[in-house]
C-alpha cells in the first residue's frame, strides 16, 4: 500500500494547537502520506494547514463528511463528546467521528472533561508522542 492511499484526517478545534502539533509531527515523519485538516473552526483548520497538512475544511459538515472518508482519524478526545472542545464539537460532528470506521487516535487534554484511568497527566508533547507510535504501528500493520 503507498502512502498516498490512505487519508489521515487530523481534526481539531480552539486554537488548533493539539492538530499542528499532530500534523508537524506526521508529516516530518510520513512527508508523503496525506494529511487532511479539519477544524471545528477557521482558526483550527489554518493552524494546521500552516503546520503543512496538504488541504483541509472547516466546519460541521467538514468533520462529518471527512470522518466517513478518513482512513485514519486523529484528534483530542473531546471530538467523540457532543458539545466538546468548549462546545465547538456538535452532537453531529461527535456521531460522525464515533461512526466513522477509521481507526482512530485520539488524545486526552486537560481541558476536556473526559479523564482517563491512565495515570498521572503528561504534557502535550508526551501525548503527541504516543499518538505518533500508534500510527507508526497502524501504517505498518497496513504495509506502509
Amino acid at each position: 500500500m503507498k502512502h498516498g492511499d490512505l487519508l489521515v484526517v487530523v481534526v481539531d478545534g480552539q486554537g488548533g494547537g493539539m492538530g499542528r502539533g499532530l500534523v508537524e509531527s506526521i508529516k516530518k515523519k510520513w512527508p508523503k502520506l496525506h494529511v487532511r485538516a479539519v477544524g471545528t473552526n477557521s482558526l483550527a483548520t489554518s493552524a494546521m494547514l500552516r503546520a503543512g497538512a496538504d488541504d483541509g475544511a472547516t466546519g460541521e459538515n467538514a468533520v462529518v463528511f471527512n470522518a466517513r472518508q478518513a482512513d485514519l482519524l486523529l484528534g483530542p478526545i473531546g471530538i467523540l463528546t457532543p458539545n466538546g472542545l468548549l462546545g465547538e464539537v456538535s452532537p453531529a460532528m461527535a456521531e460522525a467521528v464515533g461512526a466513522s470506521e477509521a481507526v482512530k487516535i485520539l488524545l486526552p487534554s486537560q481541558r476536556c472533561s473526559i479523564r482517563l484511568a491512565a495515570g498521572d497527566p503528561q504534557p502535550l508533547q508526551f501525548y503527541l508522542d504516543q499518538a505518533l507510535r500508534l500510527l507508526e504501528e497502524e501504517l505498518a500493520a497496513r504495509g506502509v
